[in-house]
């Protein structure tokens, strides 16, 4: 490749890098043209996979700031670079590793923090940011029930233990200052 071709692939992958929330290196070895197809098409919803030339993705990621991935860019390797949900990718990398065992998780960056292969795999652990958001929705309203009930025990609450002390200060024969009677109608005009 000529000069011009190689600072155009190195600018490429740093507008990937820039573009993406998290980027996961892969090795490729041993796996065929289809499997690859395979891998991308699960993917294609969160992330773009993509075969590249290791000295160029390395200068790219420098450039970006991402320093801690050097050790990385050995052997055949492929970057999914991740612009929706990085567990939604982390998991469909993880699935798609355990029915091709030729598929390793070497590492990756998750906003701009260096993750391990092991810290990938648990990151696809994880349950989607939908479910995330809607145990944590689950778990407010449940909490905003049980202030609602606390509320309204309070005033009837009150109303049982002033019941309770009429009743017996009746019950001991009227002993002590008698309640007021309440009318029920109105006095007589004079």
């Amino acid at each position: 490749m000529a000069r011009p071709d190689k600072a155009a692939a190195v600018a490429e992958i740093t507008d990937k890098f820039r573009g993406s929330n998290a980027a996961v290196l892969t090795e490729y070895r041993g796996l065929t043209v289809a499997q690859l197809k395979t891998l991308r098409r699960s993917l294609a919803a969160n992330a773009q996979y993509a075969v590249v030339k290791n000295t160029l993705t390395k200068i790219a990621a420098n450039e970006v700031g991402i320093t801690e991935l050097d050790d990385l860019f050995t052997g055949p390797t492929a970057v999914a670079f991740v612009t929706g949900d990085p567990v939604e990718s982390a998991k469909a990398l993880r699935d798609f590793a355990k029915e091709n065992p030729a598929l390793v998780i070497k590492g990756g960056v998750l906003d701009g923090k260096p993750l391990t292969g092991d810290e990938i795999k648990k990151l696809a652990d994880l349950e989607s940011r939908e479910v995330l958001l809607s145990k944590l929705a689950g778990a407010m309203k449940g909490k905003q029930s049980q202030a609602a009930a606390l509320f309204q025990a309070l005033p009837s609450k009150l109303v049982r233990t002033v019941e309770a002390l009429r009743a017996k200060v009746e019950e001991q024969g009227g002993a002590g200052t008698p309640a007021p009677a309440v009318e029920d109608e109105a006095p007589a005009a004079e």
